[in-house]
């Protein structure tokens, strides 16, 4: 049997009667590749499971643990270079959220459907808001205390807010175009949970939202699994990477053996 095997599949492989297990990203990608080893072989020979955080694939109903174990880099490069939206950062260093996103549309200043999202959104989603990336603020404190309280897992808003210093102290993760002192007034104008697009990007409601201190990154409902697999996949690769540069006190340039990418000059042409 081969493919997708570590220390908490091994035994149900060997229970099923492989005679030979072929182990590969479980080994190779380890950080300590012979203390895996031994947990593979414990798992084989005990015919009891030895867990592990890496190395394991989710599905839908794991897709949140899963997105929360890798970051937007991690999933950028496994779609591809996948780019952030351009030019939202975060309030607060440090600050993390991941969820489904409810979608807000408005106009710049137009407070009333952002703060309405909140009684829209259920525990663990992600408001975003297109307020056309200008001022006035869109959001505020006050907000953001219902935002908490309706268990809301983070803020995306191309346009404006305020009252950073109070969020801050909240400790909700926001992340934003602009930050100014002035707001705008509750008109009514705009839409909750319809496609929007920000930074050239589409989002629908329901596509995966994960946001860090790099960005913000956008994962389509019908590819977030595939994606946070991806992503899993690179960040266990890097683990590998970044313990072959502290053991062997050596430069990324080398281990990743980068000089055989570069061009070589031909022989000179004759005249």
């Amino acid at each position: 049997m081969a493919g997708g095997i570590h220390s908490a599949t091994a035994a149900a492989c060997v229970e099923a009667g492989a005679d030979v297990i072929v182990v590969g990203g479980a080994i190779t990608k380890a950080i300590d590749p012979r203390a895996a080893t031994a947990d593979i072989r414990r798992a084989i020979d005990s015919g009891k499971p030895v867990a592990t955080e890496l190395f394991t694939r989710t599905t839908e109903e794991g897709l949140r643990d899963a997105l929360a174990r890798v970051r937007t880099s991690n999933i950028s490069d496994g779609a591809h270079r996948l780019p952030c939206l351009e030019g939202i950062r975060p309030l607060a260093p440090g600050a993390f959220a991941c969820g489904p996103a409810v979608t807000v549309r408005t106009v710049a200043g137009d407070w009333a459907k952002p703060v309405e999202a909140i009684d829209v959104a259920t525990t663990g989603d992600v408001i975003v808001i297109d307020a056309g990336g200008t001022p006035p603020a869109i959001w505020g404190e006050l907000a953001t205390e219902s935002a908490q309280n309706a268990g809301i897992a983070g803020l995306i808003v191309h346009g404006a807010v305020r009252d950073t210093s109070d969020i801050r102290k909240l400790n909700f993760p926001v992340w934003t175009k602009l930050v100014c002192s002035h707001a705008g007034d509750p008109h009514g104008l705009g839409e909750i949970n319809q496609p929007i697009i920000i930074s050239g990007q589409r989002i629908q409601p329901g596509d995966w939202i994960v946001a860090d201190d790099d960005g913000v990154i956008v994962l389509p409902r019908s590819r977030a699994v595939e994606l946070a697999n991806r992503a899993a996949d690179v960040l266990e690769a890097e683990n590998r990477i970044r313990q072959e540069i502290r053991d062997g006190k050596t430069t990324l340039a080398k281990v990743l053996n980068l000089l055989r990418w570069e061009k070589k000059a031909g022989p000179p042409h004759a005249g």
